[in-house]
C-alpha cells in the first residue's frame, strides 16, 4: 500500500509540474505575441515618419523651383511642406517614445517563475 501512495503522489506531482510548465509556456507565448505587436507598431511609425519626411523634402524642393513663379503657389507648397514635415517629425517623436518604453522581455514569465521557486523552497 505504501508504494501505491507514493506512486499516486508522484503522479500528482508530475501532473502539477506539467500544468505549471503549460501555464508558463502559455504566458511566454502571450508575451512573445505582445512583443511582436509592439515591434510592428514601431515599424509602422518608422515607415510613416520616413514617408512624411521624404515627402516634405520633395515639396520643399518643388518650393525652391517654383520660388520665382506666382505668389499663391509658394504659399500652398510652403503650407503643404510644413504639414508633411511636422507630420513626419510627430511620427518620429512617437517612434522614439515607443522605442524607449520597451519593457523587459518575458518579465511576467520571469516573475511567475520566481514565485514558483519561492513556493517550492
Amino acid at each position: 500500500m505504501g508504494g501505491g501512495g507514493l506512486l499516486s503522489s508522484l503522479k500528482r506531482l508530475l501532473a502539477t509540474s506539467i500544468g505549471i510548465a503549460k501555464t508558463r509556456a502559455e504566458l511566454l507565448s502571450v508575451e512573445f505575441g505582445e512583443e511582436v505587436a509592439r515591434l510592428s507598431r514601431l515599424f509602422l511609425l518608422a515607415v510613416l515618419s520616413l514617408f512624411f519626411l521624404g515627402l516634405s523634402v520633395v515639396l520643399f524642393s518643388v518650393l525652391i523651383v517654383v520660388a520665382f513663379w506666382d505668389e499663391n503657389r509658394l504659399l500652398a507648397l510652403g503650407m503643404l511642406g510644413m504639414l508633411f514635415a511636422s507630420s513626419g517629425a510627430f511620427a518620429g517623436f512617437l517612434f522614439l517614445a515607443k522605442a524607449k518604453e520597451k519593457p523587459a522581455l518575458f518579465s511576467q514569465s520571469l516573475y511567475e517563475l520566481s514565485k514558483d521557486l519561492k513556493e517550492l523552497e
